[in-house]
């Protein structure tokens, strides 16, 4: 190793959400670990990027790795701010994206309006065919293309991508229009449906390379403006990228592929609870990242989070690569509440984010969010805002817009108002936990709830009660969860390929090397990506179902990539299948015929995992003098003097009986007058009833 590489010795976890940047810092040469949380800049995301590493490091060459969390693919989806963008189809199926599943926006309505990201025309047949069984009925005329591809750059598209039918089951045709693009194609931001999805399913196949097209110019350029302002300040090291199924990849990669950087930021919250969750001894929880824009809810069972093989970002605009699974409603610190024409109280979906910001903030606006409701309950302090941006915050400017936006509409006086702003953001919340727990078959009393993100921490209480929860487990700090996640996460690569076929009929051998192809694949992905990794993992899964049924269960099986292949039998296939279908309906059928829809392989490098002690609190470190006195918090229809204290400030053993405020830099705790909360070894807050046992 050289000198210079030697020097390099912070690992940097960096999440840019739609009010504040985090930032997680990690001296890997002494242990030390500092935090840092700065409003985002909007418009141009790269800025407060730096000025967030700024705040803990001068010097740039010091830094050996940034890990980054981002919403600029998120934020261009759901505000359709993405790229011009173009298709070249297959004659007759121009209108695939349009028609999707002919699913409705409302389902009990009789009028509906949808708009595609790819307006009609731009969206280009050509003439070619591959049937189903991947037979070539048509071949694709090269230059047939390249008329498609001049007649898109005539209309201005600067992305384009192919989608031809069928081209899961042989891609040749496909292949051979993409050379033929490429060479009279301006720039890099052109791709083929079999390079991005080759899996079966017409519209999700179309869905998912189209948004990846209509990412490409935002995000590469982004990532480019990123590396380039970095190495302005000296930055010579390793820039990755947080992905939707939790790992990382490296910028060259995101650039190709940014379309699985769309739930970015929250997948590195919930890959860092789950690790805290499982060192602290909570291997059932339900991730709870409240930031400014949004509250996004997760289930971890067992210390595993749940992957989901496609998400909805937004009505018809379906992504069908592995992401976290999460219910995402709009309760953040920074929601609006308002009062709809029927006379109820309305908690979002519109946010006000980091500028103006909530109405305390004083700069401009008059609309209340929960934040100024929680502030004119007392239950965050003015004197001390979290993200730097605010030397205090503007309690009056807080409560005249609630008296007038809620409170006067309501016939409310404003601390009733507020209470109730509070209350209905709680609500919300709740049944977004349910969703993902009751409505899933699982029992919350087995859950805890782990509240992260900048307001999180203030309702973990109400949501125990609210759910029926076990707990809360509040991590050590909950503001900058996701950028600690960002460092966590391990490498990942996710590959599909669709088989298609009756499990008795399928040559098992030829199924071996196609899923041994693709692990040296992710393999390959590995060694170039010049990290170095603490271990290596393959997983093998089967998308699997009884003939004639829909709907597929995900078969993972006990497969290690070695010499030769994976040691895959038929026997071992069928009892896997068996197992996983009784594990999620409870029966077999009988006389029924199996079948092998899609192959999935995953290729991990596992990266070194932090020693959560470091962020234990100090042996010298006691109750007496974290308290910092007590301040009137209002709940329950009154005043009441509640006990503040300094949450970083607190001994390993602690017990803080509600009612308490706990304050930190990066967010604040609300201890319920009926519940406690005990300091565990690493520092995290369990919170609970103050009857619950030990």
């Amino acid at each position: 190793m050289s000198g210079q590489e030697s020097a390099r010795r912070f690992v940097i976890g960096v999440d840019v959400g739609g009010t504040f940047t985090d930032v997680f810092f990690l001296d890997e040469a002494s242990g030390r670990s500092a935090v840092a949380k700065v409003p985002t800049t909007r418009g141009e995301q790269s800025s407060g990027f730096i000025e967030g590493i700024r705040e803990e490091i001068a010097d740039f060459s010091e830094v050996a790795t940034i890990v980054h969390g981002t919403t600029v693919g998120t934020n261009a989806l759901l505000e359709r701010k993405g790229a011009r963008t173009g298709i070249i189809t297959t004659k007759g199926f121009r209108d695939v994206l349009e028609m999707r599943r002919r699913d409705r926006p409302r389902t009990w309505g009789l009028r509906g309006d949808f708009e595609p990201v790819v307006s009609r025309e731009l969206r280009v047949e050509v003439s070619e065919r591959t049937l189903a069984d991947g037979t070539l009925h048509i071949p694709v005329d090269p230059q047939e293309v390249k008329a498609a591809a001049q007649q898109l750059r005539a209309a201005g598209a600067e992305a384009v991508c192919i989608a031809f039918i069928n081209a899961y089951a042989n891609p040749e045709n496909e292949s051979l229009a993409l050379a033929a693009l490429r060479e009279v194609w301006p720039n890099d931001y052109a791709e083929a449906s079999s390079r991005i999805l080759p899996e079966i399913r017409e519209f999700e196949r179309t869905s998912t390379t189209v948004l990846n097209a209509y990412l490409q110019p935002l995000v590469a350029s982004y990532l480019e403006r990123l590396k380039r302002a970095l190495g302005d300040d000296g930055f010579a090291g390793q820039v990755l990228i947080v992905q939707s199924n939790g790992g990382v990849m490296t910028v060259e990669t995101a650039r190709r592929l940014p379309v699985r950087t769309a739930l970015s930021g929250p997948a590195a919250g919930v890959i860092a609870s789950a690790y805290i969750a499982a060192e602290a001894g909570f291997p059932n929880v339900i991730t709870c990242d409240m930031g400014g824009t949004s509250f996004d809810v997760s289930l971890v069972a067992g210390g595993k989070s749940t992957l989901a093989a496609q998400t909805s970002v937004d009505f018809g605009m379906v992504v069908r690569t592995p992401m976290i699974e999460m219910t995402t409603i709009g309760a953040g610190g920074g929601s609006i509440a308002w009062v709809d024409r029927g006379g109820l109280l309305r908690i979002g979906p519109e946010s006000a984010g980091s500028d103006p910001g909530p109405a305390c903030y004083g700069l401009g606006s008059e609309r209340p969010t929960v934040t100024d409701a929680n502030l004119v309950l007392g239950r965050i302090n003015a004197e001390r805002p979290i993200g730097g941006k605010l030397d205090r915050l503007d309690v009056e400017a807080a409560k005249a817009a609630i008296e007038h936006r809620i409170a006067a509409p309501l016939g409310l006086d404003v601390m009733a108002a507020a209470e109730a702003v509070v209350r209905v953001a709680n609500a919300n919340m709740a049944g977004a936990i349910r969703l993902v727990s009751i409505e899933r078959g699982h029992d919350p009393k087995a859950f805890s709830a782990m509240p992260f993100g900048g307001g999180g921490a203030l309702h973990a209480g109400a949501l125990i009660k609210e759910v029926g929860l076990a707990s809360a487990l509040v991590p050590r700090f909950p503001g900058i969860n996701s950028a600690l996640g960002c460092i966590l996460a391990d490498m990942r690569h996710d590959f599909v390929q669709t088989v298609n076929g009756l499990m008795q009929e399928l040559d098992i051998a030829d199924l071996d090397a196609r899923m041994t192809a693709l692990a040296e694949q992710g393999m390959g992905l590995l060694d170039d990506a010049g990290v170095d990794f603490a271990g290596r993992d393959c997983l093998f899964e089967l998308d699997m179902s009884y003939v004639g049924q829909t709907h597929t269960v995900d078969v993972a099986l006990p497969l290690r990539l070695r010499d030769g292949g994976t040691g895959l039998t038929r026997e071992l296939l069928g009892r896997a299948f068996e197992a996983r279908y009784r594990d999620v309906y409870g029966r077999l059928l009988q006389n029924i015929p199996v079948r092998v829809l899609n192959l999935r392989v995953s290729a991990i490098g596992r990266r070194p995992k932090l020693d959560l002690s470091l962020l234990a609190p100090k042996s010298d470190a006691d109750l007496v003098s974290a308290r910092q006195g007590s301040r009137p918090t209002w709940f329950s229809g009154a005043w009441h003097e509640t006990a503040v204290y300094d949450r970083l400030a607190l001994p390993v053993a602690a017990r803080i009986p509600g009612p308490a405020v706990l304050e930190q830099p990066d967010a604040t705790v609300f201890v319920d007058p009926d519940l406690e909360a005990r300091v565990d070894d690493f520092g995290n807050l369990v919170i609970s009833r103050k009857d619950a046992p030990c």
